[in-house]
């Protein structure tokens, strides 16, 4: 996968300021997004610390941040809905489904929406 654009959700994330290579190296020329839940997500954690915060907005650099709009919040609605997921889970499905791309995740349980959104799970 080379020069796509990709959503990335927070597990995957965590991941990446983890180490872990195989997910650098999956991300590698591609555009990279993630959802506004993924920020707040990373930067609410109880036990970061100011190191970890500075590591993640070094991250978000890199990173295209997609706010909440009226087209992911009714997309998330009918996703939650459909398919009775959390809320922030719908609202970062919904953020791919709008910018049309693909979205990577760790997250097992999203693997049964794959037939409306094109999804990606990564097994470590």
């Amino acid at each position: 996968m080379n020069g796509d654009s990709l959503l990335i959700d927070t597990n995957i994330i965590i991941y990446l300021l983890n180490g872990d290579e195989d997910i650098k190296s999956y991300l590698q020329g591609n555009e990279i997004y993630i959802s506004f839940v993924s920020e707040m997500e990373l930067l609410s954690y109880p036990e970061i610390n100011e190191d970890d915060i500075n590591e993640i907005h070094q991250l978000f650099k890199q990173l295209k941040i997609i706010d909440i709009n009226n087209s992911i919040k009714e997309k998330s609605i009918t996703l939650r809905r459909k398919y009775k997921i959390k809320l922030p889970d719908s609202i970062v499905l919904a953020t791919a489904q709008y910018l049309g791309i693909t979205i990577l995740t760790a997250d097992k349980q999203m693997s049964r929406i794959k037939e409306e959104i094109n999804l990606v799970i990564y097994k470590p």
